[in-house]
């Protein structure tokens, strides 16, 4: 959930859930109560209404008790002569907040409970007509309403029944009513509360304690884990980003755990290829410093070996030059237009010759019309060319060797294939030639030298062509190299 629905919710659930809990308590605790109070004080149901009016409240819940009264006065007035009768009426009204008092002529003969009332205070015989709704209401320390029921004894003296009503202590049950629903809305207040603390916590809390212990793991250098994306919200996204960061710097630092591990092996391998030629210099250098080579021949042969060394050395270091451009992406072409058939005839010209000298034989074909032309970089296809038949000539073994290149018209590219009757590459060494340092045989490729790096500079140079390069092998038989470059086509515009 959106965190800006999630909030709109919670403010939903702010405003309406305690209003519409409180509503179902209250009017639970309402039909609880009144129910009791009907019970109770004999209210009807339909005059629930009268709660809100104290006076008809005071006057209706004691209309029964008032009837009772009357029915008495009228069968026989001197049951208010009887204690018995009295009390057990006295017994009633008490359940009611209210007592009875009795009064004979000037004299109160009865008192149901002990009161501050004054014969005095008592409305005079005849004040009130016998109404069960009707009543005197007294304003004092105590705040009474009391009903007045005139007859006369049989003796002949006037009498008045009094129905006093405490207004003070009125109803308790509606007192716990009220209580009852402050309580309770407090109560729905704290779940309500609880409940939205909880929802935002599994939803915003949880989530970001989560994104801070994935921090700290970062911040220590670990980032074997994972952050799991649980929604759809906010939060969730910014989860799925952090994942995303922590993959991506798990993926910098194994590069660059390879990258240095790649680097020390290249150092490594330069270091150790560097020194034959090094010692072959000195070991020459120093015999012409000795007199060694006594004549003009043995000093054309020392001289000759200490060159070929010094370009071999030259070479491994343009090699190493080369590596560390491509490893950051800054190999510099300069990228010209070709014909196929001059550019490769002066390639195979220039090869023949350093071939010839290491008695290895080449046959060149090419099968490209002459206006076939090549957008491509001189230089580093040369250097291509150069590296694959510089590896075929390290593996040749003992055998007279024997190099062919093909040049052939594939459509839209032309294919070079450049094929050697070497020891060949193992099938299962194939897939990974073209990967930095891969060697399939450790201890010749330490015999013959090599930065083992020749093959991966090729690939990111036709690659970096458009094209496309692969090889094909047999032990013992020999390997085929194919690599294509993309045809130049003028692109003829609509007049």
């Amino acid at each position: 959930m959106k965190l800006k629905t999630r909030l709109t919710v919670s403010f939903c659930i702010i405003l309406f859930v305690p209003i519409l809990l409180a509503v179902v308590v209250v009017m639970g605790f309402q039909k609880y109560q009144f129910k009791t109070i009907e019970t109770t004080y004999g209210l009807e149901a339909g005059n629930y209404r009268d709660l809100m009016n104290p006076l008809q409240l005071l006057n209706r819940y004691t209309k029964g008790n008032y009837e009772i009264l009357m029915q008495k006065v009228s069968e026989n007035p001197d049951h208010f002569l009887d204690p018995d009768f009295l009390n057990r009426m006295n017994e009633e009204l008490q359940h009611k907040y209210s007592y009875l008092l009795v009064r004979k002529e000037e004299d109160i003969i009865y008192a149901g409970q002990k009161t501050d009332l004054q014969e005095e205070d008592l409305p005079g015989y005849g004040a009130d007509e016998p109404d069960p709704v009707s009543g005197t209401y007294v304003d004092g320390d105590e705040r009474m309403l009391i009903k007045q029921i005139d007859f006369l004894f049989s003796d002949g003296d006037r009498g008045s029944a009094f129905i006093v009503t405490v207004s003070n202590e009125i109803l308790p049950e509606v007192q716990s009513l009220l209580l009852d629903i402050c309580i309770s809305v407090m109560i729905i207040l704290f779940l309500t509360a609880a409940m939205l603390i909880i929802w935002i916590y599994q939803g915003i809390i949880r989530p970001i304690k989560k994104l801070e212990a994935a921090t700290l793991k970062i911040q220590q250098g670990n980032l074997d884990f994972t952050i799991e994306r649980e929604g759809n919200d906010e939060i969730s996204e910014l989860c799925g980003s952090f994942e995303e960061m922590r993959k991506r710097l798990k993926e910098s630092s194994e590069h660059q755990v390879t990258s240095e591990r790649e680097s020390r092996e290249l150092i490594s391998n330069i270091a150790h290829d560097l020194k034959t030629p090094i010692t072959a210099v000195k070991g020459y250098s120093e015999g012409l410093l000795d007199g060694v080579a006594d004549t003009p021949e043995k000093r054309e042969k020392y001289l000759r070996t200490i060159n070929n060394k010094a370009n071999e050395m030259d070479a491994l270091l343009n090699e190493l030059t080369l590596y560390s451009k491509i490893d950051t992406d800054r190999i510099p072409y300069n990228f010209n237009k070709l014909n196929v058939a001059a550019y490769f005839n002066d390639c195979i010209e220039e090869i023949g010759m350093d071939l010839e000298t290491k008695h290895i034989g080449l046959a060149y074909f090419n099968y490209v019309d002459n206006e076939v032309m090549i957008i491509a970089d001189p230089e580093q296809l040369k250097r291509v060319i150069n590296n694959i038949i510089g590896n075929s000539v390290k593996y040749l073994g003992s055998k007279q060797g024997l190099i062919n290149i093909r040049i052939k018209d594939v459509g839209d590219f032309i294919q070079v294939e450049i094929e050697d009757n070497g020891k060949g590459i193992a099938a299962k060494d194939l897939p990974y030639v073209f990967e930095r340092f891969y060697r399939a045989d450790a201890s010749r490729n330490s015999a013959t030298g090599g930065s083992g790096i020749g093959l991966s500079i090729v690939k990111k140079i036709i690659e970096d062509h458009g094209g496309k390069i692969w090889a094909t092998s047999k032990e013992s038989v020999g390997t085929v190299m194919y690599f294509v470059i993309r045809k130049y086509q003028e692109v003829i515009q609509d007049e």
